[in-house]
């Protein structure tokens, strides 16, 4: 990923998003060559010279600090996320191309004290996954409630391949089209945090390749946070389920995000969880009990 074209990009595409009205700047009227809001007309809101921004726009980072930093996200009225991106992006921009050491340590499995925590969790569906989305690990009823991603599915398993590449997706998640634009929202904010990630550049190149869909939205430059909301889903056994979700860092596993979903009590949704958890249980029971029938067949005392 080009470090300084990203930056370049995400100021070009926040720029474009905003009229002189939302800016509220005066319109003298006239043609305008370019959508949104000109370099030099965000310089004027930003508080600098037009040329240090026009720089920036460029990908030349050099020097930026804090305030100018804010100044630019009050100009293009940024949201949290998009601040944070841009903190991120000019971060790897004055990098350069140099190869820089992970802050943390991509983890793809959790520790077994963390596991056996989320197991306690019986009553909640719990998603833990990484920033690539890669599936790091579930409760029983949280691999239940997403069992179509693992069904038939190569290691890694990513919710980004599923919902781009999986035609189940569409089915599976009933706001497929707002669901995919988040997915590329938070895969924008991983490759700000990690420009040098092979596996996530993998996966991008991957996706652009195989979904005209997704390399449209990858070109928009959106990040989003991943905090809380509502997924509403069809599950292939107890059908359509409205779960209200909390993402959650894990701070002793540095880089993955617990996902945690419920439904509103006396629900529909709620009765169709439960009757989930009874089925995942039972489905439990029956797969050990035939494990253990073929492991004794196969004993050598028979």
């Amino acid at each position: 990923m080009d470090n300084q074209d990203d930056l370049s990009q995400f100021l070009t595409s926040r720029r474009a998003k905003l009229n002189l009205q939302q800016a509220g700047l005066p319109d003298f009227g006239g043609r305008r060559r370019v959508p949104g809001l000109r370099r030099e007309e965000v310089a004027l809101l930003a508080g600098m010279s037009s040329e240090y921004y026009k720089r920036l726009e460029r990908g030349n980072a050099k020097g930026v600090s804090e305030s100018v930093i804010d100044g630019i996200s009050r100009a293009l009225q940024l949201d949290a996320a998009e601040h944070s991106h841009l903190q991120e992006l000019i971060r790897s921009a004055n990098a350069g191309t140099r190869p820089q050491r992970r802050r943390h340590p991509r983890r793809t499995q959790l520790t077994p004290g963390v596991q056996q925590t989320i197991d306690a969790m019986s009553g909640v569906p719990v998603y833990v996954q990484n920033g690539r989305l890669d599936a790091v690990a579930t409760n029983r009823l949280g691999r239940a409630l997403f069992s179509p991603i693992f069904d038939d599915a190569a290691a890694p398993i990513n919710a980004a391949r599923f919902i781009f590449l999986d035609p189940r997706a569409q089915d599976f998640y009933r706001e497929w089209e707002s669901n995919t634009r988040e997915i590329v929202a938070l895969l924008r904010v991983e490759a700000g945090r990690s420009p040098y990630d092979r596996q996530l550049s993998d996966l991008v190149g991957e996706l652009s390749t195989r979904s005209d869909l997704f390399r449209k939205l990858w070109g928009a430059h959106d990040v989003r946070e991943h905090r809380s909301g509502i997924k509403r889903i069809h599950h292939p056994i107890v059908g359509d389920l409205d779960l209200t979700f909390l993402g959650l860092d894990l701070t002793t596993e540095p880089g993955l995000q617990m996902l945690v979903f419920s439904a509103e009590p006396s629900s529909a949704s709620h009765d169709g969880l439960q009757l989930l958890a009874n089925w995942s249980a039972s489905h439990s029971i029956e797969t050990n009990s035939a494990e253990s029938t073929t492991s004794a067949n196969h004993s050598p005392d028979k």
